[in-house]
């Protein structure tokens, strides 16, 4: 083949691969960013007792959910099924339809459903009507995730990881550190297999993402959990990943026969740097509060990774005990400077990306999160101590022998290193610190729930936390025979007498036809008087008086 068909060829392939992306891209499913999502209220509340069974159980998420089919579960008393129907999905909001002639004691709720960073939220809480009684089991749907599962996904992770840096470092020292004497045979076969090892990685994890969301075991696969992972933003990163990796092949097959060309070095590395923004889209990244920010630190923090880790495994395994003294003394004080810069952007990334996800000093140390970013910067700590005795060696080195001090503390570097991707791979999989702390989903104490009646409705009242300060109030409408009742307008008031304070409107937004809630503020403890007026139709409406004891 000559060098004309070499080049067509080698466009053919890139535009190919660039056309499965897009094809990904335009099949991306219109999602809003959203953080690790973890229950935040129910309705009946976690531990309540209620006078009449509900019509419908309400969960209230932090974020928006998605749906797993078949985990949310009513489990009545005697260990039947109490729910009736396929729950309604609405943002954050879950209503999962209850029979209204469910027998009294007590209930379990069970559920799993997926954030919008593609992890599974799972938990159950119990509530009871009329009085408690042996809470129920509930043998037909297991919420727990799956240890050889569990395990796979880490494990897949940390292989991808392995093969962008060995990708990436390879492609990076072969386009611009390797002496023309020597062979790249044995860079190219690290190459390719980085480049296979990535790309089997993003299979596996798409595979795995199945019954990671869903439940089950490794090959619990089917092709409607396949499709709605390859249909969700999760899926629609990794494809995209899957494509752009396809396009780069075609470049790197040149790279590892000799130098390429200026332009296709640059669309290389373009090619690359999008690559490397499929990570943070496909997780905490895209849903952190800020996801613009969080997701240019991810994608930086991830190729100075790739860059430094890469180059030191090339320089370890290469270019150190082939290259003699006199191209070393070319390579090694330009490696060096490329390293400092790839370290500098990793504690600058690093710093914006733990400020992000941490959110607070406590939430370092209470949370595994946490945790494991403390254990990753111990470590990092080290291998940055290590990298500058390198460095320092570099510095000062001499004509006489092979550098083997700096060979020494290179393959120190690494094993240090090894271990921080394994802490990376654990930290993708974990619930982010400033969710983890702020989880207070299931908590029964400091709640205030009861019924009030009127000539055209009952009214379930529910305020959390019932303390002085921002509360949330809860209002259910239903008929006599505790059926929904559909609601035309919503008003609130809040006044506390005792201390001279005049009634305060509280804004309702309705979620449901009988649902409203609303934030208010109590700036003082005492009985303070609810006034709640519900109308049922144009001509139509009640008004009913709750006192609740605000500490």
């Amino acid at each position: 083949m000559n060098m004309v068909d070499r080049r067509w060829s080698v466009r053919l392939g890139v535009a190919a691969g660039l056309l499965v992306t897009l094809v990904a891209l335009l099949l991306a499913p219109a999602t809003p960013a959203s953080a690790h999502a973890v229950l935040v209220s129910s309705s009946p509340v976690a531990a309540a007792v209620v006078p009449e069974a509900p019509a419908e159980v309400v969960l209230t998420f932090s974020e928006s959910v998605r749906k797993v089919t078949g985990k949310i579960r009513v489990i009545a008393p005697d260990g039947s099924r109490a729910d009736r129907g396929e729950p309604a999905f609405e943002g954050s909001v879950v209503t999962i339809p209850v029979d209204r002639n469910a027998p009294r004691g007590t209930y379990l709720v069970s559920y799993r459903v997926i954030s919008a960073d593609s992890h599974p939220v799972s938990g159950a809480f119990t509530y009871s009507v009329g009085a408690p009684s042996p809470p129920p089991t509930d043998t037909g749907s297991d919420s727990r995730a799956d240890p050889v599962v569990d395990a796979g996904v880490k494990v897949v992770n940390y292989l991808g990881y392995v093969g962008l840096l060995l990708m990436v470092g390879a492609a990076l020292v072969l386009a611009a550190l390797w002496p023309y004497r020597l062979s790249r045979s044995g860079p190219a076969r690290l190459l390719w297999a980085g480049t296979i090892l990535l790309a089997v990685a993003t299979l596996a994890e798409l595979w795995l993402q199945v019954p990671y969301t869903a439940g089950g075991g490794p090959f619990d696969v089917t092709g409607a959990g396949l499709g709605d992972v390859l249909g969700s933003t999760y899926g629609t990163a990794h494809l995209v990943r899957l494509g752009l990796l396809g396009a780069a092949a075609f470049l790197l097959r040149p790279l590892t026969q000799g130098p390429v060309g200026r332009s296709d070095g640059i669309i290389l590395a373009v090619l690359g740097a999008a690559a490397l923004f499929t990570w943070p889209l496909a997780g905490h990244g895209a849903a952190s509060p800020a996801p613009a920010v969080s997701v240019l630190v991810d994608a930086v923090h991830l190729g100075s990774m790739a860059a430094w880790l890469g180059g030191l495994v090339m320089l370890a395994g290469f270019l150190l005990p082939r290259a003699d003294e006199r191209e070393l003394g070319a390579i090694l004080p330009i490696w060096s400077r490329w390293a400092a810069l790839a370290v500098a952007a990793l504690l600058l990334a690093g710093t914006v990306q733990g400020l992000i996800e941490v959110g607070s000093l406590p939430a370092l140390v209470d949370t595994t999160y946490g945790r494991l970013l403390l254990a990753k910067i111990i470590l990092f700590a080290l291998v940055i101590g290590v990298a500058a005795y390198s460095r320092a060696l570099v510095r000062r080195r001499t004509a006489a022998g092979r550098p083997t001090s700096v060979r020494r503390a290179v393959w120190a570097e690494l094993a240090i290193t090894a271990v921080i991707l394994g802490l990376s791979a654990t930290l993708v999989q974990s619930t982010p610190a400033r969710v983890a702390a702020g989880d207070v989903a299931g908590s029964a104490s400091g709640y205030f729930s009861t019924t009030v009646t009127s000539p055209l409705y009952s009214l379930q009242v529910e305020l959390d936390p019932a303390e002085r300060g921002n509360n949330s109030l809860h209002l259910y409408a239903y008929t006599k025979d505790n059926r929904p009742q559909p609601a035309v307008e919503w008003r609130a008031t809040a006044a506390l007498p005792s201390a001279g304070i005049e009634p305060i409107e509280i804004p309702l937004l309705p979620l449901t036809d009988n649902h409203a809630t609303g934030e208010v503020n109590f700036p003082a403890v005492g009985e303070w008087q609810l006034r709640l007026t519900v109308r049922t139709s144009d001509i139509d409406q009640a008004t009913v008086n709750v006192t609740v004891p605000i500490k």
